[in-house]
């Protein structure tokens, strides 16, 4: 058996939960997912500002607090903490490393190979045109807004930094699950064929990938009886060579793991059940059987799989123009109301500048941001509301003019505003994301994985 704990659910996560699963008690491997579509634009971003950057740099301050004792334990770090950028961050986590007394004791292998970027003109013009998963169109057609362009990775280069001795495994654009997959394939020695196995795998995967998600955080069946979310214990999975694993925690820790707990986060990002496709295999989710097992343990079973499929799916980010959102908040009485009027004279005064945008989203935070049309109308004794808006445009001139309109609405509109503070709002960039595929055979020859020493 080998237990395979998770310590982040995403870029932002609880900073000690890595802390508490190598302190609280035996794991055998420690995954930390960082990245989604959006974390992938951030960093893009960060690292065009600055070549150094593009990765999720709280991961080697943590990597300092917990490095001697995983190499004393013989812990293995398998993330995809490297972002857009996976070199700087091994080198990064390498330095943290001697510092913090593990110089010369472990090496990190870094997996390369994701990132398009430099071949992108290449793969268009020799015939493969990335189109857009939902919408069909070429990648051609943003071509000169495209901003990174990174394949979701397998577990086969994980195993490989694993089999080549690496303490800790950084990766890029590495799917969520194989965080997990990895360390099982490694210990259990799993055909690339036993596409059952695999599929447990990536089962497994998917519940330790949003940390306390599976533990009883963001619990939607009553979750007011979930014990002591201020010291939630992550997922820890107790694996078997035979697929079944048990989902658990440590002991002495807050949250809880039950059949629904785990249920919820199965359901979690949910397509077609049947196939839930990963770059090794393909998943069958309506063949999962649980069990309990005992206090905070369910057992997880019957899994089948099939081949993968012949693509990998790349996650592209481009730019697509400007936005800024701004906020007042309007007091009792006639909170709605005052927010209401408040909107239609700012929009008034936009369109009598002649501003151009491609959206302007309205919303009553307190009442309707959530569900929309849905909430109906307000009622008259609502005590307050914040009013948001949101612009959108091509034309950064026409955004940075809004962000210059809703200060003067405190004076020359509805009464009761409060809760106007920090200035202006912010003029951002938006990154947007590009879904597409790809032939697997043109990425994997590739893909390679490099040793750093610490």
């Amino acid at each position: 058996m080998v237990r395979i704990a998770s310590g982040q659910g995403f870029w932002g996560d609880d900073l000690e939960a890595p802390v508490r699963q190598v302190r609280g008690g035996r794991i055998d491997y420690l995954m930390l997912d960082y990245l989604a579509e959006v974390t992938m634009s951030i960093m893009q971003k960060q690292r065009s500002r600055n070549p150094a950057a593009g990765y999720a740099r709280d991961f080697a301050p943590l990597m300092e607090r917990i490095f001697a004792a995983c190499v004393e334990r013989d812990i293995k770090v398998v993330t995809n903490a490297g972002g857009v950028n996976p070199a700087e961050c091994a080198r990064a986590v390498a330095e943290a490393g001697r510092r913090a007394g593990a110089g010369g004791r472990a090496r990190i292998g870094v997996v390369v190979g994701d990132d398009l970027m430099d071949s992108l003109d290449e793969l268009i013009a020799s015939g493969h045109a990335l189109e857009h998963m939902e919408t069909g169109d070429p990648l051609a057609t943003v071509r000169d807004r495209v901003r990174s362009a990174n394949v979701y990775l397998g577990a086969r280069p994980i195993v490989t930094a694993l089999e080549g001795g690496a303490q800790v495994v950084v990766t890029g654009r590495s799917t969520d699950t194989a965080l997990t997959y990895a360390a099982m394939v490694r210990e259990f020695g799993w055909r690339w064929d036993a596409y059952d196995l695999l599929a447990s795998g990536v089962v497994a995967g998917h519940i330790n990938e949003c940390g306390a998600q599976a533990t009883g955080g963001n619990c939607s069946a009553e979750w007011w009886a979930i014990p002591e979310l201020a010291r939630v214990g992550f997922p820890i999975i107790e694996a078997s060579p035979d697929g079944t694993f048990v989902v658990t925690k440590h002991d002495d820790t807050g949250g809880a793991v039950t059949l629904r707990t785990v249920k919820e986060q199965l359901l979690y990002e949910m397509g077609d059940p049947s196939t839930y496709i990963t770059p090794d295999v393909t998943a069958d989710f309506t063949t999962i059987r649980l069990s309990g097992s005992g206090r905070d343990r369910v057992r997880v079973h019957g899994i089948r799989g099939r081949a993968p499929t012949p693509f990998l799916k790349v996650s592209v980010a481009y730019s697509a123009g400007y936005k800024a959102v701004g906020t007042l908040v309007y007091a009792w009485p006639d909170a709605a109301e005052k927010a209401r009027a408040a909107a239609r004279i700012l929009r008034e005064r936009l369109d009598r500048l002649g501003l151009a945008f491609d959206r302007i989203l309205v919303e009553l935070v307190g009442w309707d941001s959530t569900h929309g049309h849905l909430a109906g109308d307000p009622p008259p004794d609502l005590p307050e509301v914040q009013l948001r808006v949101g612009v959108r445009s091509g034309d950064r001139g026409a955004v940075e003019r809004f962000t210059r309109e809703i200060a003067p609405l405190v004076l020359t509109g509805p009464p009761g505003v409060t809760g106007f503070a920090g200035g202006r709002p912010r003029v951002q960039e938006i990154v947007a994301y590009w879904p597409a595929l790809i032939d697997r055979t043109v990425v994997e020859p590739r893909l390679a994985v490099d040793f750093v020493q610490v």
